[in-house]
């Protein structure tokens, strides 16, 4: 094995001029990942305060530009815009002549697979798909959490190669979602990732509420438990008073929120009724107290929202 060193990132020779159209939290985190690389980031558009902000942090001395103005100068361009707007603004750049044949065109929506850039195919550019399963702070940590992270990756078979090495440039890890299933990967990463946030944060807020003076400090051991927990063993994980049939349990747990936080009653409930049928379905909960238990989940779904706590 060769011992001789290798140059820097800095050092190598830039292979692709990469453009960023819509600077927001996602778009700079990949240039400046890709700039690593040995790519070099050549122009970025935003139009907020926030996006200009964004990009002078994470690409300093890359120029702001318009959408046009991004693709004519790049090699690689990260659409890194909102989910609704994608359609609209590749139609825009492909009926304007934006495009330019074997450039490759990346988007990084999850919801959406390779078609919706058929409109910069038929101009010529290479579609790819590359969704990194990340949430993003919009600073420079982001960059550091890209290594070992997931990306969902589609893209036409003959792209293949050049999809996984992007993603293996980027530090991430290449994960193959057919066009089809784009959406429902999608929905799975909301659910786990985005109703999380609101869990967590409702659940410190009735901390507080309780009185505990810290509850992410509270939280965190346990929260990191249950999740290590979770992606260990699935669903022989669970625990707590609706795995174990504890119907008295849930039933004071509901009549507390309906007197202290009653916005959080529903959620509570149709948490507690997936968690139950994971449960009985896992031979966890007994079927001999799933029917108290079913039945006090019932009762609080239709109990009127007047603070009692029957």
């Amino acid at each position: 094995m060769s011992t001789s060193p290798q140059p820097e990132p800095k050092d190598r020779p830039a292979r692709l001029r990469v453009g960023v159209v819509g600077a927001g939290r996602v778009g700079p985190a990949l240039a400046a990942a890709l700039q690593l690389a040995g790519h070099r980031p050549v122009a970025v558009s935003g139009v907020s305060d926030a996006s200009r902000r964004r990009a002078a942090q994470l690409l300093p001395d890359v120029p702001l530009m318009s959408p046009a103005q991004v693709l004519e100068r790049s090699d690689l361009v990260l659409l890194t815009v909102p989910d609704d707007t994608l359609p609209g603004l590749v139609e825009g750049l492909a009926e304007t002549g934006a495009v330019r044949p074997g450039q490759l065109l990346v988007h990084t929506s999850g919801r959406y697979g390779a078609r919706v850039l058929d409109p910069a195919l038929r101009a010529g550019a290479l579609p790819l798909a590359l969704h990194p399963a990340m949430t993003f702070t919009g600073t420079p940590v982001d960059v550091q959490r890209l290594a070992g992270c997931s990306f969902g990756v589609t893209a036409p078979e003959e792209l293949r190669l050049v999809a996984e090495a992007l993603v293996i440039e980027m530090g991430g890890e290449p994960e193959w979602i057919s066009e089809e299933s784009r959406p429902l990967y999608h929905a799975a990463l909301a659910l786990g990732a985005n109703h999380l946030v609101t869990l967590v944060a409702e659940s410190m807020d009735l901390l507080r509420a309780a009185g505990v003076e810290a509850p992410d400090r509270m939280l965190g051991p346990l929260l990191g438990a249950a999740l290590d927990n979770a992606l260990r063993s699935g669903d022989a994980a669970l625990t707590g008073p609706v795995a174990r049939g504890d119907a008295g349990t849930v039933a004071a747990h509901v009549a507390e929120l309906r007197k202290h936080a009653p916005q959080t009653v529903a959620g509570y409930l149709a948490m507690a009724r997936a968690t139950a049928d994971r449960a009985l379905a896992h031979g966890l909960l007994k079927p001999e107290l799933a029917e108290d238990l079913l039945g006090v989940l019932a009762d609080g779904a239709t109990l009127p929202d007047d603070g009692s706590d029957r």
